[in-house]
């Protein structure tokens, strides 16, 4: 008599967004309203595939998930992951802010078990809704040994991506969401798991805190210094800015730069354009605000991050005990 095939239990965290979220027929607004029970039964038979055990931790839309909801949903995951009977989890968010709570995860979990970001582009009342199917992608990813050891990813439009590379290129189309220079690390077809990498996961740190007085500024053309100034006079923690192609800044905004050096602020350089990692070549010896000028001066390249997830990834960093983590080589790891 063959013994039968245990079924997986997936611990399964909610947190709002369109996934859970319906249109309110008299007020016409889109909210997160659909409790845990409800997203589970839009995915019928999952019961015969999965043991779920289901773990509400909030109902909001993700532009208001803060730095401390995300550093609640990594501190509840390690706890949940840690009992043995658990297989992996998955974790519905909403779209706009998903790719900074897994990096967020990412980086603090310790914990080589399947970690699954799911979200939508439609909401349950529309037509064609994406969420269901998403949902029960992302249990089959959670529920395969074969997701182990790579990190945190997140399952959209039949395509499983890591959250170190992820992010959201389009505003309302379900294929919104890619990983630029590296590419999915995974797709399902035909119900078919399929992943393309063999599993990695880039570093992690000890401690499962986080430094929230990380700011970001954008750099746009004619753009002095005032706001860096302000920001080093309040002494903030760490900054971020956003510059264009290499990574270069108006030139006006260099003393600030160097105000906030000598304060011992960390800043770290991003740039806004989508495709390619940071290569920091112009600069004349001088101040000019160029990436070569600028990393000289001490500013951290951002590598291939993108300037939200720099960010968080600089609120991880900060939050370790003074000097323990090199910053400029955290951040030289993809």
């Amino acid at each position: 008599m063959c013994e039968r095939t245990r079924i997986p239990r997936i611990a399964i965290f909610t947190t709002g967004g369109t996934i859970g979220s319906r249109l309110d027929p008299v007020t016409g607004g889109v909210a997160a309203v659909a409790t845990a029970e409800e997203l589970l039964s839009t995915v019928p038979g999952l019961a015969d595939e999965v043991h779920v055990e289901l773990h509400p931790l909030a109902s909001v839309s993700s532009w208001d998930v803060t730095p401390q909801l995300m550093l609640e949903i990594a501190n509840t995951l390690e706890a949940t992951l840690a009992r043995p009977e658990i297989d992996g989890a998955v974790i519905t968010h909403g779209t706009d802010t998903v790719e900074e709570t897994s990096l967020l995860v990412d980086l603090i979990v310790q914990n080589d078990k399947p970690i699954v970001f799911v979200a939508s582009m439609r909401n349950l009342s529309e037509l064609g809704g994406d969420g269901p199917r998403n949902l029960h992608d992302a249990m089959r990813v959670a529920s395969s040994s074969e997701a182990r050891g790579r990190g945190v990813l997140l399952v959209v439009n039949e395509t499983v991506h890591s959250a170190r590379y992820v992010t959201k290129g389009n505003t309302v189309n379900p294929a919104t969401f890619e990983s630029p220079d590296f590419g999915p690390v995974g797709l399902i077809s035909g119900g078919i798991l399929r992943f393309l990498h063999p599993a990695h996961r880039g570093a992690t740190v000890p401690e499962a805190q986080i430094n929230t007085d990380v700011h970001l500024i954008k750099a746009v053309t004619g753009m002095d210094d005032r706001e860096l100034r302000r920001l080093v006079g309040e002494g903030v923690a760490g900054i971020v800015l956003e510059g264009s192609g290499a990574g270069n800044i108006p030139s006006a905004m260099v003393p600030g730069v160097i105000a906030a050096l000598e304060r011992d602020i960390p800043v770290l350089l991003a740039s806004r354009v989508l495709r390619g990692f940071l290569s920091p070549t112009y600069g004349t010896g001088k101040a000019s605000g160029g990436g070569f000028d600028l990393v000289n001066l001490g500013v951290i390249p951002a590598q291939h991050l993108p300037s939200q997830k720099a960010r968080i990834k600089l609120m991880v960093a900060l939050a370790q005990r003074p000097r323990a983590l090199d910053l400029r080589a955290f951040f030289a790891m993809p």
